[in-house]
């Protein structure tokens, strides 16, 4: 059996407040706006790394059931997971790692609503890619 899927389309990220999620994804971990528009239910609202096919819908209250702070384990690729752990420190965000593992260097951090993710610099040596 084949597949035709390319690729994931976005990633909802349940949020209390549009605004401070905006604030956050866009002025500290530096994604650009891919969407902003006022909708029936409400605001559709959607970020992204720079070039990524892959977007996250900051979703907010009224657009759908889910609960603020509930998305885990989302891995966002980064090539010095060092310099971007200094620069959310710096903005007053509780960063765990970086640590060393087999397949790279990994660190976790929240947004401001508790949703988790993940940086990893990869281990190219490895010779596996996760990207």
């Amino acid at each position: 059996m084949s597949t035709h899927i390319t690729h994931a389309s976005f990633i909802t990220l349940p949020v209390t407040d549009q605004d401070r999620a905006l604030r956050f994804y866009r002025d500290v971990l530096g994604f650009e706006v891919a969407a902003d528009l006022e909708t029936p239910p409400g605001r559709w609202l959607q970020v992204a790394p720079r070039g990524a096919q892959t977007v996250f819908t900051l979703s907010g209250p009224g657009m759908g059931d889910f609960e603020p702070g509930s998305a885990r384990g989302i891995m966002l690729m980064t090539t010095d997971v060092d310099a971007d752990c200094a620069r959310l420190a710096e903005a007053g965000t509780d960063v765990q790692g970086p640590d060393e593992f087999p397949w790279g260097r990994m660190a976790s951090f929240r947004d401001p609503d508790g949703n988790g993710l993940m940086l990893l610099t990869e281990d190219r040596r490895q010779g596996r890619d996760l990207a």
